[in-house]
């Protein structure tokens, strides 16, 4: 099965955007070639390319694993924040529950979910109502954790209040992490890069 999955890998995306366009080939591996029980692992890897990806929920050890701490680390440490925005996120995220959709193949995720692990830190967040699902290049789990989620553009980070979503940044954001959120969680008007 490995030799399947590693024949089936997929080339990296420029962009991490919805992959519906014409005569493109499913290169990741399907949801009935996964076996059952990757279904309750948490920072479960599959073949990807030369190296591998994290597929399904997955946390911050996952994603300080040697395959992915190259980009997750030094975007962590590197980012500069804007600590005025983080002084009037705090309150605000006290009673969210926050889902990241992201995968670890996407240099828009790569970019953006290290930022955002620091800002949580920064806001001393409770990881433990932070959600990570990570993600195939067709925005796909085998447990189907993106289902009715709308998931289009990765990373997306959905932010929820007694589990009614207030908002979501997708694949960038439109100021910056900390503004956007701060529009979101303030309940200002805010659009994502791809709202209609």
């Amino acid at each position: 099965m490995k030799k399947i999955l590693v024949i089936l890998s997929a080339t990296l995306l420029v962009a991490c955007n919805s992959s519906k366009e014409k005569n493109k080939v499913d290169k990741n591996p399907s949801k009935e070639m996964i076996s059952e029980n990757t279904k309750e692992k948490m920072n479960d890897t599959v073949p990807y390319e030369n190296s591998v990806m994290l597929l399904g929920k997955a946390n911050r050890k996952g994603l300080e694993m040697d395959a992915f701490k190259d980009w997750f680390n030094p975007g962590y440490s590197d980012y500069k924040m804007d600590s005025e925005t983080l002084e009037q996120l705090k309150p605000l995220l006290k009673d969210v529950a926050i889902t990241i959709f992201m995968g670890t193949w996407c240099e828009d995720s790569q970019r953006e979910t290290p930022h955002f692990y620091k800002i949580l830190d920064e806001a001393n967040f409770d990881e433990s109502k932070l959600t990570l699902i990570t993600v195939s290049e067709e925005k796909t789990t085998p447990q189907g954790f993106e289902d009715e989620k709308n998931i289009t553009n990765v990373p997306t980070f959905i932010f929820y209040k007694n589990e009614k979503e207030l908002g979501r940044i997708v694949e960038y954001p439109i100021v910056s992490l900390e503004k956007d959120m701060l529009a979101i969680l303030s309940g200002q008007e805010y659009k994502h890069a791809y709202a209609e």
